[in-house]
């Protein structure tokens, strides 16, 4: 645990301690006490926590679910859904980034309070405040990270990790016990509380001095600006800690993590999540445009700075690559095929009238089954006659089509008749005679995703219909999310009016509507845990021959029921005798 890094620092005390010694003195080996005159240093400490954000869905950890397989035989994430998921095999785990990530935020709240970032007093008591805001919201969400990954039942008990809030050294004690999942959500409250006080809910300049917090009162805007303006958009903002609060709460709330189905853990998280959709003008604030905020041309090119568009909460970097479309594109268009999304997901699409596909009152026909469907089946995947690319060519998934994007005709065709169009930019061009590339964003976190926790926590909390504090429910939620998509425009949904006063049925809806909303960004995994749900459907395609749609088996899912949460991992187990490990594994 953290051995790389402690050594890092044990180097950094021989050194600092042989200096008189050594003439001259070794000017690329800083020692902690270089920060207190070098401000950069310290700064540093916090790039090495953000440079551990796990990216989301950019690991298509979907590919180990119903969603999706892959089209390369060796992907970690096949090998795991098919049964070599193991403490020393576990492709999701993220102990080691989210351990380093703490030490270095542990380091900084030690020292940042004798830093000098600034000559001027307010200025750099302006620095220290938001620096450490930072640091504690990112220690919050790496807990939360843990949590999710590592969390577990061991010896009859819920437990999660060892809450380190001091740095460790080589005198450090290291074995030791897992502390309990409540306590590691009450330390994750905690952090996250601590940087509410420090930091603004959102950074960036202001013109009107009285928008300046009472404690920096003396301060100018130019000032304020100087720490907390536009140069700081996308660090850690006190939105983005609301929005980890939510995140984590919806984790603590659910079937796995509270199996006595505590009710009040289901209203934090509403509250949370209600905090922020509050700030955008509650229902009414959901972004017009946010189904495909992936491929919206103009807005992504016209992006510049730290803006984010309406749908992003908060967003890596921006900038032009074809990376996502070299690895999806069909083989037609140069593209290696890597993520084949699976008939059980085409399945989860409702039709445009809002019925699902096994309802009497569909109209689904299987032998027509992408005619009159919910408009973001096209958006998401590529099926079959479609068009793609930045030519529109006509895609032919058919067993009988005539090239490479036929089902199983090379290893980067796909194997369940689908392709993958969620995420890229169909004006990437991967022709070698006129290659592109285009703008990329990478949203961390998505209003989209806030929205369903608010859905799915008060649908739980207060029922369908039911409003809590904050003016809205889960049905309010829902029926908004659907019409954006274009969903029973016509017949005003009267699928979703049968379900809205059914607290099981509007739980089932809650959940497609997440799982197609969030497709291919990360979640699927963790949802169907978090859940308890089952992990081993049958990754299911589709074989299409002479026009006739046949249903097909592409590959099983292998899962033991207690996979529902991850391991520790071995080489911890084995190191420290107090690291319980998750039962099963």
């Amino acid at each position: 645990m953290n051995t790389k890094i402690l050594l890092f620092f044990g180097m950094l005390l021989i050194f600092s301690g042989c200096q008189d010694l050594i003439e001259p003195a070794i000017e690329n080996i800083q020692g902690r006490e270089d920060m207190l005159d070098r401000p950069r240093l310290a700064q540093g400490l916090l790039i090495n926590a953000y440079l551990r954000i796990p990216t989301n869905g950019w690991t298509y950890s979907e590919m180990a679910t119903d969603d999706a397989v892959s089209s390369n035989p060796t992907n970690g994430f096949l090998n795991m859904a098919t049964g070599q998921w193991a403490s020393n095999n576990d492709p999701v785990s993220r102990w080691t980034s989210a351990q380093s990530a703490i030490q270095y935020l542990n380091v900084m709240l030690e020292d940042v309070d004798s830093v000098d970032f600034a000559v001027d007093p307010i200025v750099n008591q302006m620095f220290v405040d938001r620096l450490k805001g930072e640091t504690y919201g990112l220690r919050a969400l790496f807990m939360y990270y843990l949590l999710q990954a590592h969390g577990g039942l061991a010896d009859g008990q819920l437990l999660g990790v060892p809450i380190l809030t001091e740095s460790q050294n080589v005198e450090s004690e290291f074995n030791l016990p897992r502390n309990t999942f409540e306590e590691c959500m009450a330390q994750l409250y905690a952090d996250a509380d601590r940087a509410l006080d420090l930091l603004p809910l959102d950074l960036g300049n202001i013109t009107d001095p009285s928008l300046i917090p009472v404690k920096y009162q003396n301060a100018g805007t130019g000032q304020y600006n100087r720490v907390f303006g536009d140069d700081a958009i996308q660090l850690v903002s006190g939105r983005i800690v609301r929005a980890v609060m939510a995140q984590a709460a919806l984790l603590a709330a659910s079937p796995a993590f509270n199996p006595s189905g505590d009710v009040q853990k289901w209203q934090t998280a509403a509250d949370h999540a209600a905090y922020i959709l509050n700030t955008i003008g509650g229902v009414s604030g959901l972004a017009p445009n946010g189904v495909t905020w992936f491929t919206n041309t103009s807005e992504l090119n016209s992006l510049g700075g730290g803006v984010n568009p309406a749908e992003i909460l908060w967003r890596t970097s921006i900038g032009p690559s074809n990376n996502l479309e070299q690895d999806n594109y069909p083989p037609t268009l140069f593209g290696n095929g890597l993520i084949n999304p699976t008939q059980n997901f085409v399945d989860a699409f409702p039709m445009v009238n809002g019925y699902p596909i096994g309802a009497q009152e569909s109209g689904y026909n299987p032998q027509d089954p992408y005619s009159g469907r919910d408009p973001r089946l096209r958006h998401f995947v590529v099926v079959n006659g479609s068009t793609a690319g930045p030519n529109n060519s006509v895609i032919t998934t058919a067993i009988d089509g005539g090239n490479n994007d036929a089902l199983n005709r090379v290893e980067t065709s796909t194997r369940t008749g689908y392709y993958l169009r969620k995420l890229l930019r169909q004006d990437v061009n991967l022709n070698p005679n006129s290659t592109n590339q285009q703008v990329h964003v990478k949203p961390r976190i998505r209003y989209t995703e806030i929205f369903l926790i608010y859905a799915e926590a008060a649908n739980e909390a207060y029922g369908p219909s039911g409003t809590g504090t904050a003016g809205y429910s889960a049905y309010d939620v829902i029926k908004a999310i659907r019409q954006r998509a274009g969903i029973g425009l016509e017949n005003g949904d009267p699928y979703l009016e049968s379900v809205r006063n059914d607290q099981a049925a509007m739980r089932e809806l809650i959940r497609n509507e997440r799982r197609l909303e969030l497709s291919f960004e990360g979640f699927r995994f963790w949802d169907l845990r978090r859940w308890n749900a089952n992990l081993t459907e049958t990754a299911r395609g589709i074989t299409i021959r002479e026009g006739n749609h046949d249903p097909m088996n592409v590959e099983n899912r292998v899962y033991q029921d207690h996979m529902i949460y991850g391991p520790i991992p071995y080489s911890e187990t084995l190191k420290f005798s107090e690291l319980k490990q998750n039962n099963g594994w």
